[in-house]
């Protein structure tokens, strides 16, 4: 397992926050997942499997900031 951190841009409200942590939680063998409005952060821990882009587009699909 590796911690992984991201900066999530776009993030409005709690709305955006739970949006973005069921897009990650939603990712096999993600656990420990954490979003921070006030940081613009998510944090994680992932197997090695699982790559940066995935993450990323995980949370790009989430659409958030759209209600």
């Amino acid at each position: 397992m590796k911690k992984i951190e991201l900066n999530v841009t776009g993030m409005t409200c709690e709305h955006c926050v739970a949006k973005v942590k069921g897009a990650l939680e939603g990712i096999e063998g993600v656990t420990d997942v954490g979003v921070s409005l006030e940081k613009a952060t998510a944090w994680l821990n992932a197997p090695a499997s699982v790559s940066p882009d995935e993450l990323v587009r995980s949370v790009v699909n989430a659409e958030i900031g759209r209600g």
